[in-house]
């Protein structure tokens, strides 16, 4: 229940290509000023030529089928909608209960799938009396990314592995390889697709990532949280045919009897089968096994909730086996019924349900729609077991429907709508079965009907009536959490959607929203698509003028609409809009900040720029156009450092670490490897300072380059790992790191340049861990936490000659607080601060947002009153802070001269 893409803007350019080359003039937009039409006819492209929707057409469209239709009227018009027909591979056809069609295609580059671009055209009639009436999508013009890889295969792996930051996550973990696509935006990324997923429970929960490597440079390009740890085919789901229909008895969660269809095996027994239904229904009973046993996959060993005779046993009550059943079917119905939908998968395909699963031997307190399943929880003294709840099951199956037609991408404002639309049908299908009114107080409630205490409000996961809006309410949030705000930002769409449902007949709003979903909405698609697709929905069904303003007004009670982003107040200056990726951290000092974008010309690729925190001038480019992607980058103000990756003139592929004066000069290489991850730069005064990670050794040590000369390595000793490098003067720290017994230690460690060995090593005891190192005002610095969680972390300072250790900030027993970064100045320490997510609805409060507190301790006060994401802090002079804010829908360098105080 429980990932960044924009909203279309007008492009000048793309605008004057299609009304300028035959389009006309829509009849939405000749509409009379004094009653506009509230469906666009236009809408531009985002970064392309070919525009998001055309609405208002009657253009003939004859072919033997309605792809080839489609494919020919986009063939005839290619100066209107910039689409190249031999680019598009048919995805399927959709065909309403009235008739209409929608093709679906997707776009290739060069053979290569592009991710997420899709474009779909309308049609109606038959033969040659089809026509056209709309078309669009995401269709992106400029691509001019390579299609061949250069970086070895088992490279571009390691390299998705090494995306994930905690060297304890890491372990054990894989990377499973899905192939080559092209990353739209700008002239697009080339990269390799990977899902990585770990095993240990503290550091991955029941988490995979989609990690996307730059085939071309090795940069990680992506990553954002996924559903499904598999997706293989698995074809250990029980067969149906060699069940016989029957009919029984099982008790549902409260005990009672209820009656439900079952499959009877050739030995007599009897397993929860429904053979009644066009899409066959089977409910398996995990028996406690764990969550991620059942994840996109089903254990081969795996049966079916099963029993002796047709009548189950009242134990059989506690897993809510039953209640899947009847929910499923009831679900099914409603699409069926009253959206004409054949199942989940458009196909009456199966539908499984797990029930009674456990996540790291405790209860699950959740339920998931898996990539092609129900998987549920069994709740807890407070929560029936989640297959109880039909707004639940609509929830999750919704995701499978919204998976098989818009297929919308899992992070950001995509996310955030497939949430939204999941919850929409969820509480629509529990409304329509139970005959609630839509005023019942319960009818926006999501999850009520799951308390065994407490009230309905208390239960509910979320409401469709909290009114929230994007300018008030939306939560711009880094993609690893909650995958960019996907359940943090459901509802601001999700509550527009419910005040359609509100006003409009109901029948009439769900056969709309779901017109949007399956005939209009594409896999990028955001908040300002959606409205757009809605009300293009409704053009297409008949709605009058009337109801299709009343539509149009429900988004802007909720602030979606054009722009929406530009009025999100903030209380920090802008230095740097709209970077690519919050992966890599930016760098301050002394008035100078670097940091790494694909904006000013770097032509899809990573390039590093430098600025005046004051922003006084324009920023100007440190690394060279040479195809590579050059990130990490690091400043002491006056010199600037950062690694390239990518085949250099010679044509050798590697990583390459330059340097050079922040104010001109020529880049200079300190240290080049083409086994070696080169990472976490560091400069002061004359000396750099950077981690060399060998994949094939499995070990990471610091090295350094003195005044230009190449970089010489630091010995550890064996099995020793060092990470999180601080450099300030003659002093060098990080944080160590080796096996002792079965007990990872941590120990944070100062090494004097000059002298050449460690000066301090502060062997951390018990179960804790380290996190970053600072040095700042002759003192270490650094994040301390308990590995078993029991307490929030700590900032401990240390001195480095190794005397002695005092507390910053101290953590305590029961507190969930998270230290997500560390910097500072010899003045004040600055922060982040997270609360650990642990099941629930996420909040705003819980998002990492930035703390300062002067060097010699005191009280924290919030540096930013920004409502989003605050990330990768960086000290520059004084209180002075730069840091990556989410708060616009996007990932921004911005800064702050001192403390806001309280918020």
């Amino acid at each position: 229940m429980h990932h960044r893409s924009r909203t279309s803007r007008p492009l000048g350019v793309a605008i004057a290509a299609v009304l300028g080359l035959g389009l006309g003039v829509p009849p939405a937009v000749a509409a009379p000023a004094t009653d506009p039409d509230p469906v666009p006819g236009l809408v531009a492209g985002a970064d392309t030529a070919a525009p998001q929707l055309v609405t208002g057409l009657a253009e003939r469209a004859p072919g033997a089928t309605a792809a080839d239709a489609a494919r020919a009227h986009l063939a005839a018009h290619r100066d209107r909608y910039r689409v190249d027909p031999a680019q598009l591979v048919e995805t399927g056809t959709e065909r309403a209960a009235d008739g209409r069609r929608t093709v679906r295609f997707a776009q290739r580059h060069g053979g290569v799938p592009v991710f997420g671009a899709a474009y779909l055209v309308h049609l109606v009639g038959e033969g040659d009396g089809q026509r056209v009436e709309s078309v669009g999508g995401k269709y992106f013009t400029g691509l001019t990314a390579p299609t061949a890889q250069s970086v070895p295969d088992e490279v571009l792996r390691r390299l998705a592995l090494g995306a994930v930051e905690d060297p304890a996550a890491r372990e054990g973990a894989t990377a499973e390889d899905h192939g080559l696509v092209v990353l739209p935006g700008g002239t697009g990324r080339l990269a390799r697709h990977f899902t990585v997923r770990g095993t240990d429970p503290a550091a991955w929960g029941t988490k995979a990532r989609a990690v996307f490597v730059d085939a071309t440079t090795g940069q990680v390009a992506l990553a954002h949280d996924v559903r499904a740890p598999y997706r293989a085919q698995d074809p250990s789901i029980a067969a149906a045919g060699a069940l016989e229909p029957a009919i029984g008895t099982a008790p549902d969660v409260h005990g009672d009897r209820v009656r439900v269809n079952l499959g009877r095996l050739p030995d007599g027994t009897y397993q929860l089968t429904d053979l009644t239904r066009p899409a066959t229904i089977t409910v398996y009973d995990a028996q406690g096994r764990e969550e991620l046993d059942f994840r996109g996959r089903m254990p081969a060993d795996a049966r079916p909730a099963s029993s002796p005779t047709p009548d189950f046993p009242a134990s059989a009550a506690a897993t809510g086996a039953a209640n899947a059943q009847l929910n499923a079917a009831t679900v099914d119905g409603f699409y069926r019924d009253r959206l004409g939908r054949r199942g989940i998968d458009g196909g009456n395909g199966p539908i499984t349900a797990v029930v009674n699963v456990t996540s790291f031997g405790e209860r699950y307190r959740n339920a998931a729609w898996d990539g092609r399943k129900m998987v549920y929880g069994g709740g807890s003294d407070k929560e029936y077991p989640f297959a109880v709840a039909l707004d639940v099951a609509g929830h999750e199956m919704t995701h499978g429907v919204v998976e098989h037609t818009a297929g919308l991408v899992l992070r950001g404002q995509s996310g955030a709508l497939d949430e939204a639309v999941a919850d929409y049908f969820g509480n629509a299908i529990e409304v329509t079965a139970r005959g609630l009114s839509m005023d019942d107080p319960r009818a926006a409630l999501l999850g009520e009907s799951l308390c065994r205490t407490g009230t309905p409000e208390s239960c509910a996961g979320r409401r469709l009536d909290d009114r929230r809006t994007t300018v008030d309410d939306y939560v711009g949030v880094a993609g690893d959490i909650d995958s960019a705000g996907v359940h943090l930002n459901s509802t601001i769409v999700g509550g527009a959607l419910w005040d359609i449902r509100r006003a409009l007949d109901p029948l009439t709003a769900d056969r709309l929203v779901y017109r949007a979903l399956s005939e209009y909405l594409t896999p990028l698609d955001g908040f300002v698509d959606a409205r757009n697709a809605v009300l293009a929905a409704g053009r297409s069904m008949g709605l009058s003028r009337s109801q299709l303003r009343t539509v149009a007004g429900a988004f802007d009670a909720h602030g979606i609409k054009e722009g929406w982003q530009r009025r999100i107040g903030v209380d920090s200056r802008l230095l740097l809009g709209d970077i690519p990726s919050g992966l890599i951290a930016p760098d301050a000092a002394n008035g100078r900040w670097v940091a790494a974008t694909t904006e000013h010309g770097f032509q899809g690729t990573l390039g590093v720029l430098t600025g005046a925190v004051s922003g006084s001038a324009e920023p100007v480019a440190l690394s060279p156009q040479d195809g590579r992607s050059h990130g990490w980058p690091a400043t002491d103000g006056t010199t600037a450092a950062w690694v390239a990756q990518g085949e250099d003139a010679s044509g050798a592929w590697g990583w390459e670490v330059l340097a050079r004066p922040i104010d001109g000069g020529r880049p200079h290489s300190l240290r080049r490897a083409t086994d070696q991850m080169l990472t976490h730069l560091r400069v002061s005064g004359g000396t750099i300072a950077f981690a060399v990670n060998d994949f094939a050794a499995g070990r990471t040590w610091p090295a350094l380059s003195l005044n230009g000369a190449p970089a010489v390595e630091i010995p550890l000793p064996d099995g020793h790992h060092a990470a999180d490098l601080s450099l300030r003067g003659d002093l060098l720290a990080w944080t160590e790191r080796w096996k002792s017994g079965e007990r990872t230690v941590y120990a944070p460690t100062v090494y004097s340049v000059a002298e050449g060995r460690v000066v301090a090593q502060y062997v951390l005891d018990g179960a804790v861990t380290a996190g970053q190192t600072r040095l700042a005002g002759g003192r270490l610095l650094w994040v301390e936490r308990p590995e078993d969680r029991s307490a929030g972390g700590s900032i401990r300072s240390g001195a480095v000659d190794g005397s002695g250790v005092t507390d910053l900030l101290a953590g305590t027993a029961g507190d969930r607080r998270d230290i997500t970064g560390l910097t500072a100045s010899d003045r004040a320490v600055t922060f982040g601060h997270a609360f650990r997510w642990e099941g629930g609805a996420v909040r705003n409060t819980e998002l990492p947002k930035l703390w300062q507190l002067p060097l010699t301790g005191g009280t924290p006060e919030r540096v930013s009153c920004n409502r989003g994401g605050q990330y990768a802090p960086v000290a520059d002079r004084g209180t002075r802070v730069l840091w990556l804010d989410a708060t616009a829908g996007r990932t921004d360098l911005v800064a702050r001269e001192r403390a806001a105080g309280t918020c």
